[in-house]
């Protein structure tokens, strides 16, 4: 475990006095999802360097993570966090492999390309047309992917869209991320035409493109996204999973996932992903419109997501096949089979405060989960807790509960 979250300065320090026998991987940002990246590889024997613009995430709390530190945020100045890199690097003797595992740290990367730091993932031009919903919808309609009504706010008049969409519907920006960072949350439901362009002002105050879409009529707890590791050479590593439960329950993040069997999700998201020239780790979300009787397309996450856990322990590891690819190893990727991952700080959330909602887990399940069970069978796993490494939910519970606070969209 990582004895302390240091200073920049600090981190440089402690790097350059130790020496990993293979490269090592830098995983940010260090909460739910860098926790779960670090977990898989250091169930690789992977060496784990954890950053962040702060301490406050769970990751650099786990065992998992060797060292933990702070660099300078991407947000903030993308060039400081170029040289940041370049300089912890230069300390190591193996070139590291880089898990970025939010849009901004993906972005920083492939928009920078620090020297010295091998990056699993295709480049700048090809995320930035993934990541923009706006050429993202582009190729879908290519490819006949159906995906919502959508209407690019920089290049429609608003009135059009009032007129072709019934209230309420959504706003989402193009780019994700810049919008969560200014508004705090990635999509604004409106209720009318005076809400709707409030928010259109607010955008283009800011510099933000957005998109007018409509309020998909969602069935819920059918949600599928297709995980996938993308190689630049041999065949794809593909894991289905179903968003069972959702906190909050529709436009909330997952807390409960499951595999399912999907061919048509898979076929759909690759298409994208190959017409794109995409390679790397992926989710692709698919939502269920009940008006179409059908999967839409709502989005694809170019990185690792807070549920990343459930396709390694599912058999289908991405994360393991993204290492070995980056650094030249041999890997083989076995059968997968199904597999449950629940994220219990929301979980329980909705149990005690949700009327409306139902207990799905199972009481053998449960017996897993309390006793710590789960641990050592290969069909349940979690987000954060696990008895054997419980850093990271003493950190999460002074999170949720104190006066600490550690803001990330997973």
């Amino acid at each position: 475990m990582a004895e302390e979250f240091r200073s920049f300065d600090g981190l440089c320090e402690a790097l350059a006095g130790t020496t990993f026998e293979r490269p090592p991987a830098i995983v940010c940002n260090a909460h739910v999802t860098g926790l779960s990246v670090a977990r898989a590889l250091s169930d690789h024997d992977v060496p784990v360097i954890a950053i962040d613009r702060n301490g406050k995430g769970v990751a650099p709390y786990s065992d998992a993570v060797d060292f933990a530190g702070q660099v300078t945020y991407p947000l903030d100045d993308r060039d400081g966090f170029r040289e940041d890199v370049e300089v912890l690097a230069a300390e190591l003797e193996h070139e590291p492999v880089a898990f970025p595992c939010m849009d901004e740290w993906v972005h920083a990367f492939a928009g920078t390309e620090p020297e010295g730091v091998r990056l699993p993932f295709a480049g700048r031009e090809t995320i930035d047309a993934v990541l923009n919903k706006e050429s993202l919808y582009e190729k879908a309609e290519e490819l006949g992917v159906p995906y919502p009504e959508t209407y690019r706010m920089a290049d429609t008049d608003p009135e059009k869209a009032i007129e072709n969409l019934d209230f309420p519907f959504v706003v989402k920006p193009a780019l994700k991320r810049e919008f969560e960072e200014a508004v705090g949350t990635n999509v604004i439901e409106v209720a009318d035409e005076a809400e709707f362009l409030d928010v259109v002002a607010m955008a283009d105050d800011t510099g933000i493109n957005v998109m007018a879409q409509e309020k998909v009529d969602i069935a819920t707890g059918r949600d599928c996204s297709l995980a996938s590791y993308v190689s630049q050479e041999g065949d794809p590593v593909t894991f289905v999973g179903n968003a069972r439960v959702r906190y909050p329950q529709e436009f909330g993040t997952s807390c409960l996932v499951r595999r399912v069997d999907q061919p048509e999700i898979e076929e759909r998201a690759l298409s994208i992903l190959e017409a794109t020239g995409y390679y790397g780790i992926s989710e692709s979300e698919f939502v269920y419109d009940e008006s179409r009787e059908e999967y839409v397309l709502l989005d694809i996450n170019t990185r690792p997501w807070k549920w990343i856990s459930l396709p390694v322990q599912a058999g289908a590891d991405l994360l393991g096949a993204a290492y070995a690819e980056a650094v030249g190893e041999e890997f083989e990727v076995g059968e997968t089979h199904d597999a449950t991952w629940v994220y219990l700080a929301d979980y329980l959330k909705l149990l005690a405060n949700d009327a409306g909602f139902s207990d799905v887990l199972g009481e053998t399940q449960w017996y897993e989960l309390f006793s710590g069970e789960f641990e050592h069978v290969d069909t349940l796993t979690t987000g954060v807790y696990r008895p054997s490494d419980v850093g990271p939910a003493y950190r999460l519970m002074k999170t949720e509960f104190g006066t600490g606070d550690y803001y990330c969209s997973c």
